[in-house]
């Protein structure tokens, strides 16, 4: 079978222990995805791994904001960065969420019928317009389209991405026990802050994160 790594060979992520365990532990209860490539990728850094994924569940699944408007940023981060796997978990993760005709759209390479998620979508493409969201929001949104801008250049470098390039049918996917668990972890709001134990940095807090576990 053949690797999906490139310039690595990480533990499978039932074989890791200690930090790189726990980050795995909870990407699978919270992410929904047991072995999320990108995380196994960065197994044999845990405490870059764990920062990757406190940024990215404090920000993206956990929090108050729109769950579906958070993957519009990213998904428009994702296409600046041209990571089409990403593009492919970010559809697959709105279809999971319940929103076939808007996930159905974006894979046509269409925009947005609702003209806010059009403005979300993009910003996540180009970050240096006004925000599109209220500022009370701005660190689960920023902290979402941060935490892919790091994990699409994981993703680009570390991920070979036809050896993972599948063109399922997303219902078919979700039709799964797998994707059952999936739909779950979506549509559920993770407490915040469980992350945060995992990580052994501290320093000041970014001012945008306004003192939200993000």
């Amino acid at each position: 079978m053949t690797s999906p790594f490139r310039f690595t060979s990480p533990e499978p992520a039932d074989e890791t222990t200690g930090t790189a365990a726990a980050v795995h532990t909870q990407v699978t209860r919270d992410f929904g995805i047991e072995g999320a490539l990108p995380f196994v990728a960065l197994s044999a850094a845990p405490d870059l791994m764990a920062g990757a994924w406190a940024l990215m569940r404090e920000s993206l699944l956990s929090g108050h904001a729109s769950r579906t408007e958070k993957e519009l940023v990213t998904y428009g981060v994702s296409l600046a960065n041209r990571c089409p796997f990403c593009v492919g978990a970010h559809t697959l993760l709105l279809h999971a969420g319940g929103d076939r005709e808007l996930a159905g759209s974006l894979a046509r390479g269409e925009r947005p019928a609702d003209p806010e998620h059009g403005r979300l979508l993009a910003w996540g493409q180009d970050m240096r317009g006004p925000w599109p969201f209220a500022a009370d929001d701005a660190p689960e949104f920023v902290g979402s389209a941060l935490a892919f801008h790091f994990i699409n250049r994981i993703v680009s470098a570390l991920i070979d991405e036809e050896a993972v390039s599948g063109g399922a049918d997303p219902a078919e996917l979700l039709d799964t026990e797998a994707g059952h668990a999936l739909v779950r972890a979506v549509r559920a709001r993770p407490e915040p802050g469980l992350s945060l134990p995992l990580l052994r940095t501290g320093g000041p807090q970014p001012s945008w994160a306004a003192g939200t576990p993000v």
